[in-house]
């Protein structure tokens, strides 16, 4: 294939998911995590202060505040409460637009994802060829979650993606193993400074970089090791200079050698006091629902079902004949450990944590498998391109019909995006990512009828123009007209949502995320 050719093939590809994820952006509501990361990454431009967010380190939400330069947004420096009450402030209580506010943090991270677009279609052309490297792009630019999450100011995508810019620059070090190996550790540092739980990956990264040293092996992973040690603090030396820092009184102790690790970290402490937070929360006990089902404390296979709800159907397979042909290939085994084993060992920390929220924790899968699809244009089996071409098409098929609402997508054998909530709850289909295509909905379909909402999001059903009294604090007999309920509370609603939703008729539903029944 002409060179142009490819990358005309490339940017088609990636300005098609530029186009799906800016038109989700504009349509979506905050999401709850949102607020959060807009408003803190607010706090550290205008107070340099690190007392908001900690449980998470500082790169994700300066990435956010680079959309947020221009828009004028402010939060008062003397407010004082806790980190949901601020993002409620800046977005609906300092009249600010939210709308133009949630745009402008969105925006880099849609960039962001893109640009690990191109990083799949390298890493992937690297092992194989350009075809190897297109079949990629376009598992990766189809892909429903990829998409969803990279259209919100949220951190997950972009952990992953820096995460992945690593592993591609380790297996190039072969070529200039100082730079590419620095580059590498740089990238690695950006990761671990987005979410601290891809520490997980280090040390498989520090193996992977030892290897690639060649006889200066244990130099290099030096190099490697420090590049990432020093992208960690700068990102907390951007936000105060001073460093800063006051523990939170809430501090959770974490004993035995969790403890003794946590010190050990080469990182500030506000890093490893923010990790102490995040064993706290894994730390309780958490409700799940899967398949209809809801329950407390978290499954070891929630992760594993959730992946093949909302994966496509074509990926899946494409994934599977990936990863054995990287194992099988005699060419292509070196790379086995460079595209699986981070994958697999973040996957594993995730399936064993103590949250059953969605597939975001592991959004790393749909990024390095991608990579992992491309090995099987190297098959010499006849039919190969032929299959190979067709799953990715039945994937953008599958994709495309679930625009613009990418978050509740699940795979044909599950019903499609209508039925996910049947399956699954939380992030894989209800974030509050919609009461502003409700509030429109409601205006358009029930002009003039009693409407009793239970929401579960961040946005503010009063900014919208909706009601915000609690059907459930009242008399049942008093909920009369439309009882509009989020997925997620359908799914698990307590005793008394459960006795009024026994008594309402199911009539309509809005993005797939929120349910209006008729009482």
């Amino acid at each position: 294939m002409r060179r142009w050719w490819v990358w005309l093939v490339v940017a088609a590809l990636l300005g098609g998911m530029a186009a799906a994820m800016v038109t989700t952006a504009v349509r979506q509501t905050p999401t709850i995590d949102e607020p959060v990361y807009v408003a803190t990454a607010v706090v550290y431009t205008e107070q340099h202060s690190l007392r908001y967010n900690p449980e998470h380190p500082p790169l994700g939400k300066l990435i956010v505040a680079a959309g947020l330069a221009f828009t004028g947004a402010h939060l008062d420096p003397d407010f004082r409460g806790n980190q949901t009450a601020l993002g409620r402030r800046l977005l609906y209580e300092s009249g600010h637009d939210p709308h133009r506010l949630m745009l402008a943090a969105r925006l880099p991270v849609i960039a962001l994802t893109l640009l690990f677009g191109l990083v799949v279609f390298l890493f992937a052309r690297d092992l194989t060829n350009p075809v190897g490297g297109l079949l990629a792009c376009a598992l990766y630019a189809f892909s429903p979650d990829v998409v969803a999450h990279g259209s919100l100011a949220t951190l997950d995508v972009p952990a992953a993606g820096f995460l992945l810019t690593s592993v591609w620059l380790l297996w190039r070090a072969t070529e200039r193993p100082a730079l590419h190996l620095a580059l590498a550790g740089a990238a690695l540092g950006a990761a671990c400074a987005t979410k601290a739980s891809m520490l997980v990956a280090v040390p498989v990264l520090l193996a992977l970089a030892a290897w690639r040293g060649g006889r200066r092996r244990w130099w290099l992973a030096g190099v490697f090791a420090a590049a990432a040690v020093a992208v960690v603090w700068a990102s907390y030396l951007a936000v105060d200079p001073q460093l800063r820092w006051t523990p939170p009184p809430n501090l959770p102790a974490v004993p035995g050698l969790r403890g003794l690790a946590l010190d050990l970290l080469p990182f500030p402490r506000a890093y490893a006091d923010g990790m102490r937070i995040q064993l706290g929360f894994e730390d309780r006990t958490y409700g799940g629902f899967l398949f209809g089902r809801e329950y407390r404390g978290s499954l070891w296979y929630y992760l594993p079902a959730a992946v093949l709800v909302k994966t496509p159907l074509g990926a899946l397979a494409l994934w599977a004949a990936g990863a054995v042909t990287l194992l099988a290939v005699r060419r292509l085994r070196p790379a086995a450990p460079f595209v699986l084993a981070p994958a697999a060992v973040l996957s594993v920390a995730a399936v064993f944590g103590a949250r059953d929220y969605g597939t975001r924790y592991v959004i790393v899968l749909p990024m390095f498998l991608a990579v992992a699809a491309a090995a099987v244009v190297l098959l010499r089996w006849r039919w190969a391109p032929a299959a190979a071409a067709a799953l990715a098409g039945f994937v953008a098929v599958s994709s495309a019909l679930t625009f613009p609402h990418y978050l509740p997508y699940a795979n044909e054998a599950f019903g499609g995006p209508a039925r996910t909530s049947r399956h699954l709850h939380d992030s894989n289909v209800d974030w509050g990512q919609d009461l502003g295509l409700l509030a429109a909905h409601l205006r358009e379909h029930y002009p003039g009828e009693p409407v009793w909402l239970v929401y579960k999001g961040a946005g503010s059903p009063a900014w919208y123009g909706l009601p915000t009294d609690d059907p459930t604090r009242v008399p049942p007999g008093r909920v009369r007209g439309l009882l509009v309920v989020s997925d997620s509370r359908v799914a698990r609603p307590g005793a008394k949502l459960a006795a009024l939703l026994r008594d309402a008729d199911e009539i309509d539903d809005v993005g797939h995320s929120i349910t209006i029944f008729r009482r």
